[in-house]
């Protein structure tokens, strides 16, 4: 059985006002609900990252959805593969989980990341306001003046993927493939594997080799290229300075702006992913950069800043 979608992610932090104003200058909406922020793309209604305060920055849990009423299905295949249930985390639903998150199924994989698996209706895809883009032997944009509107705000329009750090990524590869369906798209054994839900984007889901876990980023779809260096340009000036970008990823193929969080993980800005269907054959990698172009990759971008259970 496979989930359909990545929810979203949670994280504790230890400025909860300092991470929700950080994620307000990436462009997202942030409420609070409790003592917990839910953090939202505005023309999505739903939660993709949730936010609680903590002593120290830490990955909390990671939300996959299937269809409405597959629930139940999900359930008798995570008992069938030995999976243990949990109940919801007590002290989040005290501190305002949502009842939607908190009726979902807990599990935690083999590295103690916490997992949730809840019923979900497919979204409705998320459009780009900017003008076409004139290519040689394709100018379907005329008598616009792109430069007028190329300065409009950074708002993302959908949490696109996460990779999340892991002492075995092989083991996790396996795990998430045999509990979650989780296809593979593309790895560089012992490096770095990319998943996917099915046909649609290149990867949704992926592990980096680590010490231990904890999120290395998170990766959200903008509508042009003015938008992510826009919003890059917008966070540095805010004090979000350490970034990586622009440039053009290998896997996948999009292209990116990643800046660090206050406590070390990263979000990134992505445009144009590969599309996959049944047919995508994967492939093991050797060798292989992780970019085709980009400046000079910073040394901190591998760097796991959350404790070690």
């Amino acid at each position: 059985m496979r989930v359909s979608s990545l929810l979203h992610y949670g994280l504790q932090v230890p400025d909860l006002s300092r991470g929700g104003k950080f994620y307000e200058d990436f462009g997202l909406s942030v409420s609070a609900h409790g003592s917990v922020l839910a953090v939202r793309c505005d023309a999505q209604d739903l939660d993709r990252t949730l936010l609680t305060e903590g002593p120290d920055k830490r990955l909390q849990h990671i939300a996959f959805g299937v269809a409405p009423g597959d629930l139940p299905r999900m359930r008798r295949h995570l008992e069938k593969e030995g999976v243990r249930l949990e109940d919801a985390p007590a002290r989040d639903v005290a501190q305002g989980l949502p009842d939607e998150v908190a009726a979902g199924l807990w599990f935690r994989d083999p590295h103690g990341t916490l997992v949730t698996v809840r019923e979900q209706p497919p979204l409705p895809a998320p459009t780009a306001d900017a003008p076409a883009m004139n290519v040689p032997g394709d100018y379907r944009r005329k008598d616009v003046a792109r430069w007028l509107t190329a300065d409009a705000p950074t708002r993302p329009r959908r949490l696109g993927h996460m990779l999340i750090f892991s002492p075995d990524v092989a083991a996790s590869e396996r795990f998430y493939g045999r509990t979650l369906g989780l296809g593979l798209s593309d790895r560089v054994p012992g490096v770095v594997t990319f998943m996917n839900c099915g046909p649609g984007d290149h990867h949704v889901f992926g592990f980096v080799q680590s010490t231990h876990p904890g999120l290395h980023h998170s990766s959200w779809e903008v509508g042009s290229v003015d938008e992510i260096v826009l919003g890059a340009r917008g966070l540095a000036d805010r004090g979000s300075a350490l970034g990586w970008g622009l440039g053009r990823h290998t896997f996948g193929s999009n292209l990116f702006h990643y800046i660090r969080d206050p406590w070390g993980s990263w979000v990134e800005y992505f445009l144009d992913m590969d599309q996959i269907t049944e047919n995508w054959q994967p492939r093991d990698w050797q060798d292989v950069p992780s970019t085709v172009w980009c400046p000079l990759r910073p040394a901190e971008f591998t760097e796991n800043t959350e404790p070690t259970p």
